[in-house]
């Protein structure tokens, strides 16, 4: 399945001094895989693209806390 967050399980010394996180992710931006822009991407009226700072709904990518996902 195809998820603009990715995952990955950093190196845990055995003497680090704070409590480990084992699991960190990050948010990759959907433009990444778009390539060339192709002809006739559906678009957002003008007031719905201001309020989501894209044109694009392909180029959308809202922020989602960690506690959401």
């Amino acid at each position: 399945m195809y998820t603009n967050r990715k995952y990955y399980e950093p190196y845990v010394g055995p003497f680090d001094p704070c409590p480990p996180i084992r699991v960190k992710s990050y948010s990759t931006p959907p433009n990444l895989y778009l390539g060339f822009q192709p002809p006739g991407l559906e678009q957002y009226s003008a007031r719905e693209a201001l309020y989501r700072g894209t044109l694009w709904k392909a180029l959308c990518d809202p922020y989602r806390s960690k506690r959401e996902e």
